[in-house]
């Protein structure tokens, strides 16, 4: 394969150096043959977060249309930090295990003041988890991955060269006019989620406006093909000699890819800048500076400016906003696509419950609230990283400065630059976390995400936590003699209430586990189809449990 030095956004072939795109052809859909039904949902945009929401919904059997743009996945490497959340994420809906196998898995890194080091980092993480911190891979091997595991649902069309350009709905039904190679059509459904993007034409269509900040710092990403030595990690460089002002970031991607973004400073035109000549002359500077020598090839060019950004509801009557057509994050700390994919696992579970007539559509409230909640966590997390990567003001430069000097002598301000990208996030209000019973010294509290811990071992290997978990409700059981008798009253009463989805007793018996919950004999953790901790209680019984359950979801807690 010969790159041609893709450029994003420029309409130009390209040609990757390291991934074989296939492009798919149009197909006429039934609406453009004289039908007109309507569909269950309709997810716009065939991105990360558009294809975990169609794969969340089509293993609890709802019919999903998916409409993309393009003819194929992403064009270059984009989002590249795939991290521990949305792996297991993954690994939950269907997708498999093959993004950490093609990934680099990466738990560290380092950063330099000019030519100094001042930060030697490791990513905090508990060793006995299933996956790594962070893989980098690139987006089109995430798209990749899950459209290959799409593909085998019988419930999902994906229609490539679709592009949604307007959107109505009436209370009934949503009504997207859509742009194909041979023309437009009316696709009728009872849902559409918008996944299509920054420029979301779902989101435009409504006269949504996200609200926010926008940063005046600008960025090249460069993807380049190098052997290199250099083991897996993320590299800072300020102020380095090759690029006085500006800040460098470097790190490995499979195939022998390397990205870098590198800064533009003010007086910098753009235009200039971006072309592959002078694309080539800045980054052999750098990588001369570093003791690079290898031969090289460009890949992929595309600019990037920092954006902090979301809609102050992800919910518009029938339709909801998820990604990047709901929230726009800064790339530093890698809390865009993940954020995204997060959203998707939130919101998946709770539409085809909703769509499938088990739920009220006041569930799908509590997804815009517990996701506007997240994103503006992501946001303030990452606007911290942005201003000291790529100061807004000269204050802010001051302080940069400062605390970069004084790190090059003094371990203790080192922190300070630690970027921090796997922040765990902990949902803080909504009526699917109930109020901690304050008994616990530690442990997921409600609101957390449930660890994925080892807890066994089968004849296929390691048996982890995230596995025990049903696809509904589950209720971890730890050290309950009575367990089998609450699991047939628990049954019974479902039954008998007609609840419509699942609730799991299941016993945990592992002492690490034990121990790194708190439990005590008789403790009980709710765990949520996405993961998170509902509630847990030192002891239960399923009258009292389930109850208060079915309230929730039904927004009568």
């Amino acid at each position: 394969m010969a790159s041609t030095e893709g450029i994003s956004g420029s309409g130009a072939r390209y040609d990757s150096l390291y991934f074989d795109y296939v492009h798919h052809p149009f197909e006429l859909p039934a609406e453009m043959r004289g039908e007109a039904p309507v569909h269950q949902v309709v997810v716009a945009g065939a991105g990360p977060v558009g294809l975990t929401v169609a794969l969340e919904l089509a293993r609890r059997g709802i019919e999903v249309v998916v409409l993309e743009e393009d003819d194929t996945v992403n064009r270059g490497s984009r989002a590249v930090g795939t991290a521990r959340r949305s792996l297991e994420i993954f690994e939950r809906i269907g997708a498999g295990t093959r993004f950490v196998e093609t990934g680099v898995s990466w738990k560290g890194g380092r950063s330099y003041y000019r030519d100094k080091l001042v930060l030697d980092f490791q990513v905090q993480q508990d060793a006995r988890l299933k996956h790594p911190p962070m893989v980098s891979l690139a987006q089109c091997h995430v798209e990749q991955y899950l459209y290959e595991a799409l593909r085998a649902c019988p419930n999902v069309s994906l229609r490539w060269s679709s592009r949604v350009e307007q959107v109505e709905q009436d209370g009934e039904r949503v009504t997207a006019q859509v742009h194909t190679p041979s023309g437009s059509y009316a696709l009728h459904a009872q849902w559409l989620v918008a996944c299509d993007g920054g420029r979301s034409a779902v989101r435009r269509s409504l006269g949504k406006e996200l609200r926010g900040s926008v940063y005046e710092g600008r960025y090249l990403i460069v993807d380049i093909q190098m052997r290199s030595k250099e083991p897996p990690g993320r590299r800072v460089w300020f102020d380095p000699p090759a690029f006085p002002g500006a800040t460098i970031i470097m790190h490995k991607q499979p195939f022998d890819i390397w990205r870098i973004d590198y800064q533009l400073l003010p007086d910098e035109d753009l235009e200039q800048e971006i072309q592959p000549q002078r694309v080539r002359q800045r980054v052999t500077e750098f990588l001369t500076s570093i003791g690079e020598t290898a031969d090289w090839q460009i890949d992929w060019i595309s600019p990037y400016r920092a954006h902090s950004l979301t809609l102050d509801d992800y919910r518009d009557g029938r339709v909801l906003f998820a990604g990047d057509a709901a929230h726009l994050v800064p790339i530093f700390g890698a809390r865009g696509m993940n954020g995204g994919v997060d959203d998707a696992h939130n919101l998946g579970w709770k539409l085809a419950s909703v769509a499938a007539g088990h739920a009220t559509p006041a569930l799908l409230d509590t997804y815009s609230i517990e996701r506007v909640d997240a994103a503006r966590q992501n946001m303030a997390l990452a606007e911290k990283s942005t201003r000291f990567m790529t100061p807004p003001t000269r204050g802010h430069a001051v302080m940069q400065e400062a605390v970069l000097s004084l790190a090059v002598s003094e371990p203790f301000v080192r922190e300070l630059i630690n970027p921090r990208q796997v922040t765990e996030l902990r949902m803080t209000g909504s009526a699917l976390r109930l109020p901690d019973d304050g008994s616990f010294g530690h442990g997921p509290a409600p609101g957390a995400v449930c660890p994925n811990l080892p807890c066994g071992a089968s004849a296929g290997g390691p048996v982890f936590l995230h596995d025990r978990l049903g696809k509904d409700f589950t209720l971890l059981v730890f050290g309950d003699d009575g367990l089998a008798d609450k699991s047939r009253r628990l049954d019974a009463l479902r039954g008998s209430m007609g609840v419509p989805f699942g609730v799991d007793a299941v016993a945990v018996d592992d002492a690490g586990v034990t121990g790194a919950f708190d439990a005590r004999p008789g403790t009980v953790y709710l765990v949520r189809p996405d993961g998170h901790v509902m509630a847990r209680w030192r002891a239960w019984e399923p009258e009292t449990v389930l109850p208060r359950l079915v309230r929730a979801v039904q927004g009568k807690e």
